[in-house]
């Protein structure tokens, strides 16, 4: 039984979806006003770990993800959405192009990038620009039950009309006293509450923005919240089983969700939300000003495979934080290479027959497979679930049914084991001897002789991973 930690209750609680045909789940995705960083492909990848998990235990799954390209505003890394800078707007400056443009390159980039960490494809990517309609029809929608009002700069969703009409208090998901309660200072004084937030923004001179729309209140765009919720619900239904996120947005973003939605349908938004902890670098929080702003492109500059970066997401539980250095990830693709070495030494044994197996050893196979089924049903335990693949590695099992193992467990930690140790997977012999030859110098104490032939080997397009079990070949 699939157990999560539900944002919402705060606690761990099985896993019961809505309706038992179809789980239907929504992460949040990027911003695509410039690349995504490696501290938002954590958040991705945990969902990605969650989709494969929830496949894993018989779930037909239907998943969206968001691509936001317009109306998030630069206001919200001070704690108020509803100011600042369109992030889109921004990047067009920065870069002398459209917001257009910079939205569909960023996404390319974007959708490159999860490419590369062998992210599941959602059943859809929704944009934010492709949606207006919907998002205005929610706008409508709320504006016929008394939840909105017009300031000057746009019309905004009222919180206390809100609380006031259901029943509810905003702000279920926060652990900030100042969001639930309304004491966060707001730098927008026409709000009647702090906690408002903008569903349609007006543009301050019509035709000066790259991305404008007509509507009934005026030349504007939506409020960076809206979108979620009018893309969630028009693809995944009024209520809907799991929503997936980075750790920030359950204080405001998420919470702002829950409270237009549910205003406007008068029924449960989500049943799970999961939220994701912060990547930290070398201890701090990633920020451009500090430098230490990173993406899968500079994973890659470094000559390291970006699946070496998923392999780091999965050493530490998703609700902790995880600190990022250069030498954890180099640690992590020297760990990966050797599980490919492996995966690939076990495919070349090629076994024809499957061993008659002692009834130990059939004990032993059923119970690695399950340790790793409650492991990862254990609220997404992906290190535990790593340690059950690497006793798998390192037991007395045949190969054949080692190799079945590593490929079922891949299926939800998806390291590509199989296709790497598939493709491309065989070793020239004259590599091998090399190597063997090498070998022998290094146990006589030859490091010379041993060093020449490691360069000699690595000029050839192979790499060495000397391990306590020996040395592996890799082609690099």
């Amino acid at each position: 039984m699939l157990k999560i930690y539900n944002s919402l209750t705060r606690k761990v609680e099985e896993f019961t979806p809505l309706n038992s045909d179809e789980v239907k789940m929504y992460t949040c995705g990027p911003t695509v006003y410039d690349y995504a960083s490696i501290g938002n492909f954590r958040t991705y990848t945990v969902a990605d770990v969650l989709y494969r998990t929830l496949r894993f235990n018989g779930y037909k799954v239907k998943y969206v993800m968001n691509l936001t390209d317009v109306g998030h505003l630069t206001g919200d890394n001070q704690g108020d959405a509803d100011t600042g800078e369109d992030r889109m707007e921004k990047g067009a400056k920065r870069e002398g192009k459209t917001a257009w443009q910079i939205a569909d390159f960023y996404s390319k980039a974007f959708l490159s990038d999860f490419k590369k960490l062998n992210l599941s494809q959602p059943t859809l990517f929704a944009r934010a620009t492709d949606h207006i309609k919907e998002q205005v029809e929610l706008i409508k929608n709320l504006e016929s039950k008394g939840l909105t009002y017009r300031i000057d700069d746009g019309i905004y969703f009222d919180i206390k009309k809100f609380e006031e009409a259901t029943g509810k208090k905003y702000g279920q998901l926060s652990d900030l006293d100042e969001i639930k309660e309304g004491a966060r200072v707001s730098k927008n004084l026409q709000k009647k509450d702090p906690r408002d937030f903008a569903l349609w923004k007006l543009s301050n001179n019509p035709g000066e923005r790259h991305m404008e729309w007509e509507s009934p209140w005026g030349i504007g765009f939506p409020g960076w919240h809206l979108e979620c919720s009018a893309m969630s619900m028009k693809y995944l239904g009024e209520s809907f089983d799991i929503h997936a996120g980075g750790e920030d947005l359950k204080q405001i973003h998420h919470p702002n969700e829950i409270a237009q939605s549910e205003g406007a349908t008068g029924k449960l938004f989500v049943k799970y939300w999961l939220h994701v902890r912060f990547l930290l670098v070398e201890g701090k929080k990633m920020s451009k000003s500090l430098g230490n702003f990173y993406t899968v492109s500079d994973v890659e500059k470094k000559k390291i495979n970006p699946i070496a970066l998923r392999y780091l997401y999965l050493n530490a539980h998703y609700q902790d934080p995880l600190n990022f250095t250069w030498e954890a990830l180099e640690s992590a693709q020297n760990t990966l290479s050797n599980l490919y070495s492996i995966a690939r030494e076990i495919k070349n044994e090629n076994e024809s027959e499957r061993k008659t197996l002692s009834e130990e050893k059939m004990q032993k196979i059923d119970s690695f497979r399950q340790d790793f089924i409650s492991s990862i049903n254990d609220n997404l335990n992906a290190p535990k679930a790593l340690a059950v693949l690497w006793a798998v590695v390192k037991s007395n099992i045949p190969s054949s049914d080692k190799l079945d193992l590593m490929y079922l467990f891949d299926e939800v930690l998806g390291l590509k084991i199989a296709e790497i140790s598939s493709a491309g997977a065989e070793i020239p012999q004259k590599i091998l001897s090399l190597n063997a030859q090498r070998d022998e110098f290094r146990k006589k104490g030859d490091y010379l002789n041993a060093d020449k032939l490691r360069k000699e080997i690595e000029l050839k397009g192979y790499k060495i991973i000397d391990t306590r079990e020996g040395s592996r070949i890799l082609k690099a």
